[in-house]
């Protein structure tokens, strides 16, 4: 299978569960890898024969930044499930990071792969 990758992401938003966290913006790194069959779109050479990695950046930024959620784990699902609404991708990776989350650690994290089967 054919991969298109985001890398490094950086949103701000509110993530956590913490009173703390709730009243600051925060960074979010997103690291997203789409699994995509690319054969047509690189014979064609047409953007439209592939998955738009520009419009998914966009959709992912937008709502990591409004969704306000508790988790990394639900944030990460929900970036899932907006990447499988493309009809070219049949299955993701995520992997949602909080830089300086951690004391002593550079970041902390999830990485998720879900395929359409898995979110209905």
């Amino acid at each position: 299978m054919d991969q298109i990758f985001i890398k490094d992401l950086v949103a701000r938003g509110i993530i956590g569960f913490n009173q703390w966290e709730r009243e600051k913006l925060q960074e979010i790194v997103i690291n997203v890898v789409l699994f995509t069959d690319l054969h047509t779109s690189g014979l064609s050479d047409k953007v439209q024969d592939s998955v738009n990695y520009r419009t998914v950046a966009k959709k992912l930024l937008k709502y990591a930044e409004t969704a306000q959620r508790y988790t990394v784990e639900a944030l990460a699902t929900d970036l899932a499930r907006l990447c499988l609404e493309d009809p070219g991708v049949t299955k993701v990776r995520i992997r949602l990071e909080k830089p300086g989350a951690v004391r002593f650690s550079s970041s902390v994290g999830v990485e998720i792969e879900r395929t359409r089967e898995d979110l209905l």
